[in-house]
């Protein structure tokens, strides 16, 4: 999908509020009446356009559910109260006990935790394998399972799925292609590559402004409805519900959202390939020598850039831990987990945001303790951060 095709597609989308508001109104409210009776025990068993109690569904988190569905090109969504809301109840409205899932072994340590520790105590089980090798990736399906999930950019090793070829595997196995596609929204267009759900934790790139919690689950509206059915709809009765508030402040956010990738991805190709002529060894897909650079650029939506995340490696956990803290002193960001913010922010994923996989497991991905995660921020003035970064480098002797 070209940029411009996206970007009409959300500037088209216009809810009015109450009183010619030029924002919807919020919904602050948990529940909503009937004129009749009748009216709303139909809608315990079947949509009749009312809205019933909010953990079903609201005005508010409806409006979200739309633009959201329009970003990624899906007929439906379902907003969550975290990432971690909407992956879990992916995965428990496809999966019952002794089915099994396919997953790449670079994911996000809480969905690995997830994978690994959680679901085989409800007879769910995992394999994880590189799913940059599509002949792994085949190997490793057998009758019981019922997922093939993967993130479009992997965390932190920013692996690129081949979501193409994933979705025609997915298809000959008849199995569902779940995609994670919080590190590269408007970057990738998943469902257009073939995935059959798309999910995003809000909290990153689409909000932006590392001030709420959410997540979102965009698929076709037959998986969308079963997700909210009242007897057996995972985020029906798990209950991950987006708060209204929240619902209403990110989706005001996601009208940025172009401007923001476009600065995030030109601002992080400019450090990535300065870095790399220092000699610091840099993961960044926008790097010619990134093991996917082509099929990057092959099914990347090329106005929006390569992503605002980028990763290097220090050398040392000890050099990579005095770097972070040599570059909060020196203003350029946060030493803080999380990505999408206005000012960068970095972490050593092999030490916390992955900690929850194992160090031998770690070690074999070449996840290291040694790696700095760096979500570049929106800085008008690149190349004087850039040199600031330089500066840091040099003073705990990276450089």
């Amino acid at each position: 999908m070209k940029k411009n095709e996206i970007t009409r597609n959300l500037e088209r989308l216009h809810y009015s509020g109450e009183f010619k508001g030029i924002n919807p109104s919020i919904t602050d409210s948990s529940t909503f009446w009937f004129d009749k009776a009748e009216t709303m025990a139909r809608t315990f068993e079947e949509p009749t356009g009312n809205y019933l109690y909010t953990r079903h569904s609201s005005p508010s988190t409806t409006y979200l559910d739309k633009a959201l569905a329009t970003l990624e090109g899906t007929a439906s969504a379902n907003t969550t109260a975290s990432g971690m809301g909407a992956i879990s109840a992916t995965i428990f409205q496809l999966c019952k006990a002794k089915d099994h899932i396919v997953s790449s072994r670079t994911v996000y340590g809480g969905t690995y935790a997830l994978m690994k520790n959680f679901l085989p105590s409800l007879q769910i089980t995992t394999d994880f394998v590189d799913i940059t090798k599509l002949d792994q990736v085949e190997k490793a399906i057998t009758p019981q399972t019922k997922i093939l999930y993967c993130e479009a950019v992997s965390n932190p090793l920013l692996d690129i799925a081949n979501i193409p070829a994933l979705a025609k595997i997915a298809k000959k196995h008849n199995l569902k292609l779940v995609v994670d596609n919080t590190f590269s929204p408007l970057s990738i267009s998943p469902k257009k590559l073939g995935a059959d759900i798309v999910i995003h934790s809000l909290t990153k790139y689409i909000n932006g402004a590392s001030d709420a919690i959410g997540g979102v689950i965009c698929g076709e509206e037959e998986f969308i409805n079963s997700l909210r059915d009242v007897n057996d709809g995972a985020t029906m009765l798990l209950g991950p519900t987006l708060d209204n508030m929240r619902a209403a402040s990110i989706l005001k956010n996601l009208k940025t959202l172009p401007l923001r990738i476009q600065q995030h991805s030109k601002n992080a190709l400019y450090v990535a390939e300065n870095l790399q002529k220092e000699g610091i060894k840099v993961i960044y897909p926008g790097l010619t020598n990134h093991p996917s650079y082509e099929l990057m650029k092959e099914i990347y939506n090329a106005d929006f850039g390569f992503g605002g995340m980028l990763t290097i490696d220090a050398g040392t956990k000890e050099k990579a831990f005095a770097l972070m803290e040599k570059m909060q002193e020196n203003k350029i960001g946060y030493l803080a987990v999380s990505l999408g913010y206005y000012h960068t922010l970095f972490s050593s994923p092999g030490t916390g945001t992955s900690s929850e996989i194992s160090a031998k497991e770690r070690l074999a991905m070449g996840l290291t303790d040694s790696l700095v995660r760096f979500s570049i921020g929106l800085d008008h003035d690149i190349s004087s951060t850039y040199e600031i970064i330089k500066g840091c480098m040099k003073e705990v002797r990276i450089l």
